[in-house]
């Protein structure tokens, strides 16, 4: 008899989900962009314990095709990640916690608003 890896009692439980990670400077502002967007653009967002890195779930998939540059996405296929406001993957916290944005964000848009995002950093790091 063979089982799924969800229903092995030995792996974690979570959303087929990946993990598109970038700085936490770029996310914030990203964040900020996608939240003033039309509609609940952003999903659940992540950040580690030192608040280094931000960690935007995206659809499963995401990774195969991920070429933004200063970021990394990293399939999960659902190990490590709970959707609960309470248990986040471990080391990190909810900066927008499930229940409170859709389930992922979408890769396109999220794509948009990194671009956007470190533009007007380098903007704002060229103004002396």
């Amino acid at each position: 008899m063979t089982t799924s890896r969800k229903n092995d009692p030995l792996e974690p439980d979570g959303p087929d989900c990946d993990v598109v990670t970038v700085p936490a400077r770029q996310g914030l502002e990203a964040v900020d962009i996608l939240r003033r967007g039309a509609g609940d653009a952003v999903g659940p967002v992540l950040h580690d314990g030192g608040c280094d890195t931000l960690g935007f779930l995206v659809p499963p998939g995401t990774a195969a095709a991920w070429d933004v540059p200063g970021s990394v996405c990293t399939e999960t296929d659902g190990r490590g990640i709970c959707l609960t406001p309470d248990r986040p993957a471990e080391g990190s916290d909810w900066l927008v916690p499930p229940g409170e944005a859709d389930l992922a964000t979408d890769p396109a848009v999220l794509r948009e608003a990194l671009g956007q995002a470190q533009r007007m950093i380098e903007a704002a790091d060229g103004c002396n």
